[in-house]
């Protein structure tokens, strides 16, 4: 199958700019090795993990068969999610969509958990101050 030279409106420059992202993470994280933690922390590695899967949803429609070509990259990620002790992936329905449909329209998930406490967030607003 030859793709066409054009992508559909947005297509190409969002790939480009998963990309790009990509590339930026890899030069942040590749100084800390393989070793300990290092860089990594629980909500990033989420996040990494759930750009892959959700950039394999997207290819799966590029191709008939690509999903079958794409599922060891699902499995691979199920069990790296299962070592790291994250939560599994987004349950899928018979046509490899989530099952659950999103209800915000940034197809980011939005399970992460706001825990309040007493102590202010570092990010304040600057105080004004009359002059």
């Amino acid at each position: 199958m030859e793709l066409p030279t054009i992508a559909a409106p947005g297509v190409g420059e969002r790939a480009d700019a998963v990309a790009d992202a990509a590339c930026h993470l890899y030069d942040t994280i590749a100084p800390w090795g393989a070793g300990p933690p290092g860089g990594w922390s629980r909500s990033a590695a989420e996040d990494a993990a759930e750009a892959i899967e959700t950039t394999a949803h997207a290819l799966a429609s590029i191709a008939p068969g690509a999903e079958v070509v794409l599922a060891p990259v699902h499995a691979a990620l199920a069990d790296l999610r299962r070592r790291l002790g994250l939560a599994p992936a987004d349950a899928l329905s018979g046509d490899g969509l989530v099952a659950t449909p999103r209800t915000v329209g940034n197809p980011r998930r939005t399970r992460r958990m706001r825990v309040l406490t007493a102590t202010p967030s570092p990010r304040q607003p600057p105080s004004r101050t009359t002059s």
